[in-house]
């Protein structure tokens, strides 16, 4: 028991040294973790999760071209166009329209382009940005669950698939997206009578009471309204909607995939004994592809959805650069390829380690959660939200624990229902998003409180995440 306090003080250390210094930290630290408990422990290696990496890397790789386009702003053009329209429901609309577009390119860092005109619209309409902006970060962020092609849903799919609980992309996002609405629109709700009116707020009226503090407020209008989106941008944009729309399909009518022909092993069948004296498992045989009577056989096997997912948004990426004058230079510079791929290394580290010490130790885990969680399925959620809380993603919380979860024996759509409870890295504030988001707010209002956890985003944030947790919850019970 002593050796699993340490290593578990090694994987805890490791998260805290890597959230603590941010961004590609999370992957390196994490490789110092593994290779204390590989080299100086002697526990053997886990295995990366290549699988969800690689559709990590053609999603982020897409969605980085349609950004180097000018599709995203055309997005952003859209989105504000309905905010200005309609300023004064501007609490509701500013997480709707956040919400959205994380949906539709699987990041919730394009909020970055929406949150400064979220501001504007705001102040213009008298309205305490505080309001809309803390709802419509947190919004952003949750709705990670809701998108076809983010880290998170493609690895529950794809793990929960090869855990006995076969469910589609479609099906998940068919759960969450309801789900996650109504917490973000009851979270909307309640924000918009948070804090004092801009015309009754002290501190505000001081910051205009001078001509300096007044222009820096008022005197600056952020818009993409004025920009003129090209034909070429837009024809990214149905190129990118045209290819998640197709991986959609696909997944519901997986039948008409492709099939190739494959060894396979046989079920059942036993260890081969070679002329050498050494023997050789039916599944050794199937990967190099060789045939012998009772042990393997050819068989036609249809292409893993995995793989679909992949080839298609690459396709997509393709396209978007041959007909759209999408420059991949330009794709590589931008916000949305950079964040991907710093969560692609954050991903690849910390699941590794995750994996790594939850295979040496699965005994003792079931040991000390096995009748808690048999008996308190719910308590789950908690693992979800507070390693995220640790390491500030939702794609990597899935990756590390959900393999764990199914070990423990909890169903399937228990992990659906809590799935929501990923997102808990509002609890500290100090993901770039909310950082963003207190830096864009010229008004001050949205800020990070004197103790810290009493910041803009932290009812908005437990809001929306138990309000949709119980919501996916009961879909998920209903429908699985």
């Amino acid at each position: 028991m002593l050796i699993f306090i340490i290593e578990l003080f090694v994987v805890l250390l490791a998260l805290y040294l890597g959230s603590r210094y941010g961004s590609l930290a999370l992957g390196a630290i994490a490789g110092l973790g593994i290779a204390f408990l590989v080299f100086d422990h002697g526990l053997q290696p886990g295995t990366p999760p290549t699988d969800v990496i690689y559709i990590i890397v053609a999603a982020v790789t897409c969605a980085g071209v349609l950004q180097a386009s000018g599709g995203m702003d055309w997005l952003v053009q859209l989105a504000e166009r309905l905010l200005r329209r309609h300023p004064q429901h501007i609490t509701y609309l500013a997480p709707l329209t956040t919400f959205f577009l994380t949906v539709l390119v699987g990041t919730g860092h394009v909020m970055y382009t929406l949150m400064p005109i979220i501001t504007d619209v705001a102040i213009k309409k008298g309205i305490r940005p505080e309001r809309p902006c803390a709802v419509a970060s947190v919004a952003s962020m949750i709705a990670i669950i809701c998108s076809p092609i983010s880290a998170a849903v493609i690895a529950f799919s794809t793990i929960s698939n090869a855990s006995g609980f076969p469910i589609s992309i479609p099906q998940i996002v068919a759960v969450t997206i309801p789900s996650c609405l109504i917490g973000i629109m009851i979270a909307a709700a309640w924000s918009s009578r948070r804090g004092l009116d801009l015309d009754k707020d002290p501190e505000f009226q001081a910051l205009i009471a001078d001509n300096e503090g007044h222009d820096y407020v008022y005197g600056k209008t952020d818009t993409l309204l004025d920009k003129k989106i090209p034909v070429k941008a837009k024809r990214a944009v149905y190129i990118f909607l045209t290819a998640i729309a197709v991986i959609v399909v696909l997944a519901f009518v997986q039948q008409i995939l492709p099939a190739h022909e494959t060894v396979v092993a046989v079920e059942g069948a036993k260890d081969v004994v070679l002329g050498t004296g050494s023997t050789v498992s039916p599944q050794q045989l199937a990967d190099a592809g060789i045939v012998m009577a009772g042990v393997t056989v050819k068989k036609a096997v249809t292409i893993k959805m995995y793989l679909v997912i992949q080839i298609i948004l690459i396709t997509a990426a393709a396209l978007m650069i041959i007909f759209c004058d999408a420059k991949p230079k330009k794709a590589v510079a931008g916000n949305v390829w950079q964040s991907g791929m710093v969560a692609v290394v954050a991903i690849y580290g910390i699941a590794w380690l995750a994996n790594t010490f939850f295979g040496a130790h699965m005994a003792d885990i079931k040991d000390l959660l096995g009748a808690m969680v048999a008996h308190q399925r719910w308590t789950v959620a908690l693992m979800f939200f507070i390693f995220s809380v640790l390491i500030n993603s939702q794609g990597a919380v899935i990756v590390s624990l959900l393999p764990v979860a199914y070990a423990l024996g909890i169903p399937g759509w228990v992990l659906l229902g809590v799935l929501p409870c990923a997102y808990g890295y509002f609890f500290i504030p100090n993901y770039p998003t909310d950082i963003a988001t207190v830096n864009i707010d010229r008004s001050g209002t949205t800020r990070i409180g004197r103790y810290v956890l009493n910041h803009s985003f932290m009812v908005p944030g437990l809001i929306s995440v138990v309000v949709s947790t119980i919501v996916c919850y009961a879909l998920a019970y209903l429908f699985f």
